[in-house]
């Protein structure tokens, strides 16, 4: 499968402006590059916490599920210093992400503007794009700190990269791998494009809403190969 077409499908001909989230949709899930990052989560909270394994897991998802990140959760109720949070998950090993030509050059060809927009911070999207071979594709990283640490999907984390570029919802596009992310640009006027891993995909380190597929109103492409998808726009 490459795409599905759900009903809410609409043409990408009059999108200007290109908005990527970063982890499990430039990369592929498969690749598990964010398993070691949640774990690194799993071990900061069962430090700052005091917890077991698996009752640090339990409350790791359900802030990073209630909250939009795990950071979010842990600032709110633990008061941790976001900065000494990301240095510590993002302390990993780049290389299952392997260099991606054709999906670079499927973003550098379209027309308009590209933005990434990451709940993840800078140093770990420009290590991922230079591993894609993709280092220099984009306008603009607006990374979680960026967002104030608010993070998607709060409004607040879509209207600053909107405000901040002058980017027209109505002529811009949103792809993300978690469909309750595409919320808020759907309501917002932008289009969505939900990116998900093969259905075959399990992963321990991957809760079942996290691969979920939407047909609702909000998700208006789903496809689970980017860079065949960007080749052949809707």
């Amino acid at each position: 499968m490459n795409a599905i077409t759900p009903s809410t499908a609409r043409s990408l001909s009059h999108v200007t402006d290109w908005v990527f989230d970063l982890d499990n949709t430039l990369y592929p899930r498969t690749c598990n590059l964010f398993a070691q990052i949640d774990v690194r989560i799993t071990h900061y909270v069962m430090e700052i916490a005091q917890l077991d394994f698996d009752a640090a897991r339990a409350l790791q998802k359900g802030y990073y599920r209630d909250h939009g990140t795990t950071l979010n959760g842990l600032m709110l109720k633990h008061k941790v210093d976001p900065d000494h949070f990301l240095d510590t998950v993002h302390a990993i090993d780049y290389a299952p992400v392997a260099p991606h030509p054709e999906l670079v050059a499927a973003i550098r060809g379209l027309p308009g503007r590209k933005f990434i927009l990451t709940n993840g911070d800078v140093g770990h999207a420009r290590a991922v794009l230079t591993r894609l071979g993709g280092a220099d594709l984009f306008e603009h990283i607006h990374d979680i700190r960026a967002m104030t640490y608010v993070p998607k999907p709060h409004k607040s984390a879509y209207d600053g990269i909107l405000a901040l570029h002058a980017i027209d919802p109505t002529r811009a596009v949103m792809f993300d791998d978690l469909e309750k992310n595409l919320t808020v640009p759907h309501d917002i006027g932008m289009s969505t494009v939900q990116v998900v891993a093969d259905e075959a995909f399990v992963h321990d380190q991957v809760e079942a809403w996290e691969l979920g597929r939407s047909s609702g109103p909000h998700v208006h492409h789903i496809t689970d190969n980017l860079a065949h998808f960007l080749a052949n726009l809707p």
